[in-house]
């Protein structure tokens, strides 16, 4: 597995009413992704058990120009644009696959 590009993004909410807002705010994004976006292979969020206030973002995209692409969509421009309202901090860690099992061609 030596091809795709993925990250992982801890986002850390206000509080209850911020998440709410966020996880609405993603839901609309994640629709747009899935019309739009055939190189973003794997995009899901996640909470955290005994964190509610925490999201965690893992996307696998067929490559850096699918995620580039990605970055360039109105939806993520809107989403980037609009997540700063509800989050308190914010970790990316970016992702070169290495070995393992997925949607991604050796």
């Amino acid at each position: 597995m030596s091809s795709g590009f993925g990250l992982v993004v801890r986002f850390e909410l206000h509080d209850a009413t911020a998440a709410a807002g966020f996880d609405q705010l993603v839901s609309q994004t994640a629709e747009g992704i899935k019309a739009h976006e055939p190189g973003t292979l794997i995009y899901v969020v996640h909470t955290v058990p005994d964190e509610p206030n925490v999201r965690v973002f893992y996307e696998l995209y067929a490559d850096r120009d699918a995620f580039d692409a990605h970055e360039q969509q109105p939806h993520t421009k809107h989403f980037l644009a609009e997540r700063e309202q509800y989050i308190n901090a914010l970790q990316v860690t970016f992702l070169d696959a290495q070995a393992g099992k997925g949607p991604v061609a050796a």
